[in-house]
């Protein structure tokens, strides 16, 4: 059951991010059962590293603004205290 419970979250997409952890961290979707036999291109590597190096900005991006949003937030409620 573990390993299905890691497959969800790592196949989720987040609300925040608009991207799955898989996405995020392989540059990729996360599929089950894949045709081993099917050829497709291969890409260089230079290339995937700067789209994966741009997804992880953005995603950085994204989260920063959230963490922003959730701080303001969460500051309306607070009050001053004596020390």
């Amino acid at each position: 059951m573990l390993v299905i419970a890691e497959f969800v979250v790592n196949n989720k997409t987040y609300s925040a991010t608009k991207v799955s952890l898989f996405m995020a961290n392989y540059g990729r979707e996360l599929r089950m059962g894949a045709n081993i036999r099917k050829k497709r291109r291969v890409e260089k590597a230079t290339k995937f590293a700067e789209r994966m190096k741009k997804m992880q900005e953005e995603v950085e991006a994204i989260l920063r603004k959230a963490h922003k949003e959730m701080k303001r937030q969460a500051d309306r409620g607070r009050k001053e205290v004596e020390e």
